[in-house]
């Protein structure tokens, strides 16, 4: 999609959005030449920060390839947010209900329509202590896998350290003026996973990869070595109750 089809929507949220960004808040992008300059794909971006769809999307509009976001539903309903996410053509996702897989439906579709799709692997703001990636959902895999599109890398930081993720208080932290970082890689590599029957094994094994190529690239931008494992949400909490009840059997 060329920046002349941006569309209405998409440049009246860069009108709103731009200002307080560019005003607020310095910029360090990285990558740009790995996002595509036509034709359909998905970007898989880590997530730390209520605040980092907006950095990220300032990142790539600036490319003229607007990213198509996978949001809750539920923000789709009424509100200016709403208005605004329907009209910038946004893919409402229905969580556990009949509707749940009409975003995937939407997703092929737009990558079809030569269009890109962003995901958020990890599905939610990441629970990991020291802010790294967490696992991730198979989605983007599955959707990558079936459309053949490229799915390109994207590492992001600085939002969450003027918005931390799960604060007390959700409030901005402008203060000394942050530098919001975003690195776009190379597409990864799934070549190996193609032509293969999607089974559930297969599909987590390339969510890895596509999570480890996220992973070294944050590691890049933070400076930082790569964690040796991935925070396990799920794992954490199961272990988080075993504990619980062996403290209340005490």
């Amino acid at each position: 999609m060329s920046r002349r089809r941006i569309g209405f929507w998409y440049r009246l949220a860069a009108v709103i959005a731009k200002p307080p960004l560019i005003v607020l808040f310095k910029r360090d992008w990285q990558g740009l030449e790995h996002i595509p300059a036509d034709g359909g794909f998905i970007t898989a971006v880590n997530h730390n920060s209520y605040l980092d769809p907006l950095s990220y999307a300032h990142f790539q509009y600036n490319t003229g390839r607007v990213p198509r976001f996978l949001a809750k539903a539920g923000l789709f309903q009424g509100s200016f947010v709403g208005m605004m996410l329907r009209g910038t053509g946004q893919i409402p996702v229905y969580r556990e209900t009949t509707d749940a897989l009409d975003a995937f439906r939407a997703a092929v579709a737009a990558i079809e329509r030569g269009e890109c799709v962003a995901f958020y692997p990890e599905g939610t703001l990441t629970r990991d202590p020291d802010m790294w990636p967490m696992t991730g959902k198979t989605g983007a895999a599955r959707v990558a896998l079936l459309t053949k599109a490229p799915v390109i890398p994207v590492a992001q930081w600085g939002a969450n350290l003027a918005m931390p993720p799960y604060a007390k208080e959700n409030r901005l932290r402008l203060f000394p003026r942050k530098t919001l970082k975003v690195l776009a890689g190379p597409p990864v590599d799934l070549s190996r996973f193609e032509g293969q029957e999607p089974t559930p094994e297969l599909l987590r094994e390339a969510t890895e990869v596509i999570m480890a190529a996220i992973t070294e690239l944050l590691s890049e931008v933070r400076g930082e070595p790569v964690p040796a494992a991935l925070y396990d949400h799920r794992k954490a909490r199961a272990e988080q109750r075993r504990k619980a009840a062996e403290e209340g059997s005490k």
